[in-house]
């Protein structure tokens, strides 16, 4: 198969199995076509799962594996990251599922960065437990970062609504003093390429967030927006990247208002996420920009309250992996383009005839 038709390889984690995790993963693949349009490989347990899909009466059948390299393309494959039974405790997280909720994820993303999938998507994990058990991030975020040692920035997306926020999982405490003029131009300049090469907008425009209350309100509620966020809009805009703000964050998310621009970056993590998951809950997905490789999310957690009850809405995680697949193929397609275009045109040959024309006919 070509790389153009190639069927794009779906790696799944699939976070605390005692939450929603499982559930959602195979709601997301009980569609027996799923496999016509990419290859599902799971990074889990066969028991586990097997248990998990008695509870809610579905008729899914696993191609068990080892490793990536026995994944077969129209079957749902499932890396068997353990042979034992697993105690399941639906509900409540457990040393048990919080240690394969971290074996999973390491295991998933080795695979990413070996080659051996195209895209990862990832079920909601509980961060504070994994943290207990050793995992030194707060979130998928960080963790990814430091795997393949760059910056990524956090971006809600839907097809019609897409932000991004500056600063991450850190206390409100220290939301001012984690931003910077030099740090925001970085990120709107990653925001602009990922816009043209994952969802091919050639020209964003990108709406950018004030952090005080009206935007500072001239500078008597704040100086951040005067001193920082303006200079680096400004400086951006005069090189040719279309951004525009500070605007003030309690009136910006009017469907008149978002609307007229491709993508906003957000000054922190709940101005940013709770307009989105009020107006894009069921549909949005969690999208780490900016990294070598690709990563996305439902944008929910583990919702330990209705797990094992058979009422979690998969539609979040099914988004997240078309959307996976979809940044993919946008990305392999910027990339061959980009390629050609910097593809030498042979225009003469030696003797000073262009090898573009026909050849010339002679009596």
């Amino acid at each position: 198969m070509s790389a153009k038709h190639h069927k794009v390889r779906v790696g799944i984690s699939i976070g605390d199995f005692n939450g929603i995790g499982p559930e959602i993963i195979m709601k997301s693949l009980k569609d027996k076509t799923v496999t016509d349009f990419f290859t599902p490989i799971i990074f889990g347990s066969g028991k586990l799962f097997t248990y998990q899909k008695n509870i809610f009466k579905l008729q899914h059948n696993f191609h068990y594996i080892t490793d990536t390299t026995q994944a077969v393309g129209d079957k749902i494959n499932m890396v068997n990251l353990t042979k034992e039974n697993v105690n399941v405790d639906l509900g409540k997280p457990t040393e048990e599922s919080t240690k394969m909720a971290i074996d999973s994820l390491e295991a998933a993303t080795n695979a990413l960065m070996n080659g051996e999938i195209d895209v990862l998507v990832t079920a909601p994990i509980n961060k504070d437990e994994m943290m207990k058990h050793g995992f030194a991030h707060a979130g998928h975020t960080g963790y990814l970062e430091e795997k393949f040692g760059k910056k990524g920035l956090m971006f809600l997306v839907t097809e019609d609504l897409k932000v991004a926020v500056s600063t991450h999982h850190i206390p409100i405490s220290q939301v001012a003093e984690s931003i910077s003029k030099e740090k925001i131009k970085k990120q709107i300049k990653m925001l602009n390429q990922c816009l043209i090469e994952d969802f091919q907008i050639p020209r964003p425009k990108i709406a950018v967030l004030g952090l005080n209350p009206h935007s500072g309100d001239g500078g008597v509620i704040g100086r951040e927006e005067i001193e920082i966020i303006s200079p680096a809009i400004n400086e951006l805009f005069d090189n040719g990247i279309l951004t525009f703000g500070p605007f003030p964050a309690d009136s910006f998310f009017q469907p008149g208002k978002y609307k007229n621009y491709d993508a906003v970056l957000a000054m922190y993590h709940d101005q940013g996420l709770a307009p989105f998951k009020t107006l894009a809950y069921e549909e949005g997905v969690n999208y780490t920009a900016g990294l070598p490789f690709i990563r996305t999310s439902p944008d929910h957690g583990v919702a330990y309250d209705i797990a094992g009850q058979n009422m979690a809405d998969e539609q979040s995680f099914t988004e997240a992996i078309f959307m996976a697949i979809k940044i993919f193929k946008n990305r392999r397609e910027y990339n061959d383009l980009m390629t050609n275009r910097m593809q030498p045109r042979r225009n003469a040959s030696g003797n000073g005839v262009d090898e573009d024309l026909p050849a010339e006919k002679h009596n």
